[in-house]
């Protein structure tokens, strides 16, 4: 009897967490790829898993490239997974969650990375599912970004979910709100989104999940309570698991496009303005493999920016065939080299394919077709074209190729100055200047200073003092407009000083704890050049400072040739990591590496970019050292420091972190060595190398223009060969807040795509030189929108048009001829 009434007992129990389970609801799907993970016969397992459990509903997040593969090794298997997907209604079974190439974080590259991400992404997919529906976005991991919601309307989504329960390793959703909300993005695009709500909480013994990833009683009651009438959890699986429905039959399984649209309850939705720092990430940020990853993509997704705006240039003047097949294989291969994996786990694969040698391979073809559309292999230099690719002209120092001493004449026979190697070019908007070159007399050589004392150095906009006793930090910086000295003589850390803590000799060092040899490498009128060599912890570095007249922007670069791979950071993990802890060394930025800048600012407010984003950071200091905890500290571009009055903006060659809070200066994140991610030793395994930047200003970043710096600092002029000609300029803008995204040919018509970055939101005006049939406003899907109007002036087209504050515009302008 006592044994009948416990089988009883546990009967009861089962089904009342049965019954209890089945009144809510739950996201299940998968997650992955071929790159990432997608193993072969995996399609026929998810398509026989879906016709066994007809209640399941599965959302996907699979790499567009993925179905290449299963089409040609399982093509019966593709044939039924496709006559499944066939039916893309709210009823229907399966939602594609994620079109996105690579799977990007987002958040690590530019706008416009985040627009092709998508771009190339669902054309592939329309390959292989010509009637796909793209109506949620939603992730498995923190794939994030505060301006998505502008840009997933545009291509047509409807919805989205800022939930990533089961792979939180990289981050999450700050929690908010409850069963809805109106995620609104900086320029003020809505999108109905499930947020991670405010009852959902991080779960215990934990570093990966929220309470939302399998439908726990706790995660139902607590939302209950909070109000939230039909909860739902999430977990994409990894491709490869073959659990089939994640809960089995204990949830009501939907897909995001059914569920929002048709289940949640949409009165009384809250609107959430999402900061940069709601999207609360982290990677092992300073870890040298990482930098490199990450400075790749930079440079690659820089130089096709170029090579793409030049090229539509060159279709247009000088009758190139538009190269198409290139520009595409280019564009793929940067998306690639921007999936979550690079950047999360980058020593993940077989000897010689990791996702590090996959870095290398893919940004490689991009920087190897950008450089042949540009033709900067070619050997002629009797003409260059001086390329600008931003929308506002430039005068400015270029580097003539090396070795040799030129004469130079601009296009209408006028001599140019030149100084060592170096020439003043002035450009027109989107377009270019010829020069001629001839060889000159002279040795193209300069004696080297060296310096033991304070060396004083006087350019047209800066004075600046560097002391080699504190080991080369500059003492002080003098904006000579204004007077205002930069440097915060008070503080106890140096302006530009290295500094970190080295936790097997259990102490900080710095590059102020020796002396520095000092060297003024290059001076004259183009700019003056300094070099420091100096010592860390007993392991070399050089650092160039370098001021160029005529340019706001101080270059600096560094260098440090480590002996051997010390650990630099908070703590060792050597012996005691554990995935479940909380507490781990490569969260703690504030004993990491640093380059330091202390500023002489009162006040001190902090901005920072992000893709078609500025944030005005709410972070009282930047510092962390929780999984838990998590702030947002990353530096895409830039971050911007000011009084009101005046401010100093520092930009970086690479996505990383930055260092700030109220009693803590400036700083950028250079070097972190030791444990991190599941345990692995991420190494030094030779130099590091960093290129930044600052930019001393009046005002804040939007009155100092940061926005058109950092445009410059990643668009720099190009020097191409020529064969002669005129100045030519495609375009002109009358707001000098606005830049030109993209530039591209769509046949006979020219895209042009243009963000705001801080202006207001009154009309303007586009200047394009030459005639179009017509100028159409035009969503990131080709649908189109309204006829914009057009005058003609003197051969011109002038266009009238308004962008919001962050927002984005793409104009096609039909049948175009240019004036060249």
């Amino acid at each position: 009897m006592k044994l009948k009434n416990i089988c009883l007992a546990a009967l009861l129990t089962a089904a009342a967490q049965t019954s209890f389970a089945q009144e809510h609801y739950f996201i299940d799907g998968y997650h992955g790829g071929v790159y990432g993970h997608y193993p072969h016969g995996y399609t026929q397992f998810v398509t026989s898993q879906l016709k066994a459990n007809p209640y399941w509903k599965i959302n996907l997040e699979i790499e567009p490239e993925t179905w290449d593969r299963v089409r040609t090794e399982e093509p019966e298997a593709y044939a039924g997974f496709k006559h499944l997907f066939a039916d893309q209604s709210a009823g229907g079974r399966i939602e594609y969650v994620n079109p996105a190439y690579g799977q990007s974080y987002l958040y690590t590259g530019s706008g416009e990375s985040m627009i092709r991400q998508f771009s190339y992404g669902i054309q592939k997919l329309k390959e292989h599912f010509p009637g796909a529906v793209f109506t949620t976005y939603s992730s498995e991991e923190p794939c994030f970004t505060s301006a998505l919601p502008q840009v997933l309307r545009s291509f047509g989504f409807k919805y989205a979910s800022l939930k990533n329960p089961n792979t939180c390793w990289g981050g999450y959703t700050r929690a908010f709100g409850g069963e809805l909300v109106q995620w609104q993005g900086p320029d003020g695009s809505q999108l109905l989104t499930v947020p991670r709500y405010s009852s959902e909480a991080l779960l215990p013994n934990s570093t990966w999940q929220t309470t939302a990833w399998n439908n726990g009683r706790e995660y139902i009651s607590s939302a209950r309570a909070a109000g939230i009438a039909h909860p739902v959890g999430m977990c994409l699986q990894d491709a490869g698991w073959r659990n089939g429905p994640w809960l089995k039959q204990h949830a009501k399984y939907e897909t995001w496009r059914n569920y929002i649209g048709n289940i949640a309850n949409h009165s009384n939705v809250p609107v959430w303005k999402v900061s940069q720092e709601d999207i609360q990430v982290s990677l092992v940020w300073g870890a040298q493999v990482l930098q490199r990853i990450a400075q790749q993509v930079r440079a690659a997704e820089n130089k096709l920016v170029n090579a793409e705006k030049y090229a539509a240039i060159a279709t247009l003047c000088d009758n190139t065939a538009w190269p198409r097949q290139q520009l595409d294989t280019a564009w793929k291969t940067l998306l690639l080299a921007q999936h979550h994996d690079c950047w999360i786990v980058p020593y993940n694969g077989r000897e010689g394919d990791t996702w590090i040698d996959k870095v290398q391979h893919w940004t490689d073809n991009t920087l190897f077709v950008s450089n042949n559309i540009l033709q900067q292999n070619n050997r002629e230099t009797t003409y260059i074209r001086v390329l600008n690719t931003t929308a506002q002209p430039r005068s400015e120092w270029v580097q003539l190729p090396e070795g040799r001493q030129w004469e130079v004449t601009n296009s209408k026979g006028k001599p140019v100055e030149t100084q060592q190697g170096r020439i003043k070019v002035t450009v027109p908007p989107m377009g270019f200047s010829v020069y001629k070159l001839q060889p000159a007399t002279g040795k193209n050589s300069q004696p080297v200073r060296e310096e033991d004392h304070l060396l004083q150095i006087e350019t047209d906009l800066y004075h600046a003092e560097i002391d080699p006793a504190r080991g080369g930090v500059i003492t002080s910086l003098v904006v000579k407009a204004t007077g205002k000295e930069m440097v915060d003589k008070r503080n106890s850390r140096g302006f530009n000083e290295l500094r970190g803590y080295f936790y097997n000799e259990n102490t900080w060092r710095t590059s102020m704890d020796t002396a520095a040899a000092v060297r003024i490498t290059e001076h004259n009128k183009a700019c003056t050049s300094v070099e420091i060599d100096g010592f860390i912890a007993g392991h070399p570095f050089t650092q160039q400072v370098i001021f160029t007249n005529g340019q706001r922007r101080i270059d600096m670069k560094v260098k440090i040739d480590w002996k051997g791979n010390p650990g630099i950071g908070a703590y060792s993990q050597a012996d005691n990591y554990s995935a479940e802890a909380y507490q781990k060394a490569f969260y703690n930025d504030s004993c990491k590496l640093q380059v330091l800048f202390p500023l002489h600012l009162t006040t001190q407010q902090l901005s920072k970019d992000a893709p078609f984003d500025v944030t005005n950071s709410r972070l009282e200091s930047t510092f962390f050292s929780s999984w838990d905890s998590i702030r947002n500290n990353v530096i895409l571009h830039w971050v911007d420091v000011t009084d009101g009055n005046n401010g100093l903006a520092l930009l970086t060659d690479h996505t990383s972190s930055y260092v700030h809070g109220k009693d803590y200066p400036l700083g950028l994140t250079l070097q972190y060595a030791g444990r991190a991610l599941w345990g692995r030793n991420y190494d030094i395994t030779g130099p590091t190398e960093v290129s930044y930047a600052i930019v001393p200003h009046k005002g804040n970043w939007e009155t100092g223009g940061i926005s058109n710096e950092e445009t410059g600092w990643c668009e720099p002029l190009q020097v191409l060969p020529a064969k002669g000609g005129r100045d030519f300029s495609l375009l002109a803008l009358q707001n000098k807040h606005w830049q030109v995204s993209a530039l591209l040919m769509d046949g006979k018509d020219l895209l042009i795509r243009l963000y705001n970055p801080g202006g207001n939101n009154s009309e303007s005006l586009l200047t394009f030189n030459g005639a179009a049939t017509a100028a159409v406003m035009e969503q990131l899907n080709g649908d189109a929108g309204k006829i914009l109007p057009q005058r003609k002036a003197s051969g011109k087209t002038i266009i009238r048009l308004g962008i919001p504050r962050f927002g984005i515009r793409t104009i096609r302008l039909k049948n175009v001829s240019v004036n060249y």
